[in-house]
């Protein structure tokens, strides 16, 4: 089964404890910082579209690129009533292509890390930069590989009152990829229905992912710890890149 095609309907249910507001909050103290003021956008992986709302409530004209038909049918139905609206595209990140450059990439939770072929993920990078505006801004996290490995053997569990998922965690030192398995059952009336969805994310270390950004174009970039601007210390299990077209810095 496809990852996300039955979780996309219960997704916002089982991450509802993500802060989406402050981490779009940490994309402005990036972007203060780098004294830039975008004026368009694309969320990058936007799933339900929580990021995307937020940027468009910004003012900024949205973009929203998701693999999965599934997630897109949830992010347009949540952002239906906005009046700055946005437009939402059916892709795979490494085939990206946009009609008009923007001022804004981003890219939340991980979600590069679901790119399983390095080269795939080289190559959305690459793409990234020819989205961009000369001067634009690309601000991405990913889970580090000592996250990644440390979910080996780990059972997790997710759930409310109408849903329920449990997953389990393996990582794969020859593949570099922790996969997990998941478990859902969802409510309709009286009765549950079980599914079953395979996640799969590779490992990627900030060195590689800073190689194929210089590669690629980009200058002025930075490595953060999770949504704080200093360096990631050491066990960190989430961290944030910058990364700019056409800026030396």
């Amino acid at each position: 089964m496809d990852a996300y095609k039955a979780l996309a309907s219960s997704y916002d249910r089982l991450t509802s404890d993500v802060d989406y507001k402050a981490l779009v909050d940490f994309y402005w103290e990036i972007l203060r910082r780098e004294k830039v003021s975008p004026r368009t956008a694309v969320d990058l992986a936007c799933g339900t579209g929580s990021v995307t709302e937020l940027l468009c409530k910004k003012g900024l004209k949205t973009i929203g690129v998701d693999l999965s038909e599934d997630m897109l049918t949830q992010a347009q139905q949540k952002t239906a009533g906005l009046e700055n609206r946005p437009m939402f595209i059916c892709q795979p990140l490494q085939r990206l292509r946009l009609r008009r450059g923007v001022d804004l990439a981003v890219c939340a939770l991980d979600s590069l890390d679901y790119i399983t072929e390095p080269e795939d993920c080289r190559q959305a990078i690459f793409r990234v930069y020819r989205a961009l505006n000369p001067g634009g801004t690309f601000i991405f996290d990913v889970n580090t590989p000592e996250k990644l490995r440390a979910m080996d053997g780990q059972v997790f569990l997710d759930e409310d009152d109408s849903v329920y998922c449990v997953w389990r965690g393996e990582f794969s030192e020859e593949t570099n990829i922790c996969s997990y398995g998941m478990d859902l059952f969802q409510r309709n009336g009286k009765l549950w229905s079980r599914s079953f969805e395979e996640h799969r994310e590779y490992a990627y270390s900030a060195d590689q992912l800073v190689g194929w950004l210089r590669e690629a174009g980009f200058t002025g970039v930075a490595v953060y710890g999770d949504r704080r601007l200093e360096p990631p210390k050491a066990g960190e299990q989430r961290i944030y890149i910058k990364a700019r077209k056409g800026i030396v810095k």
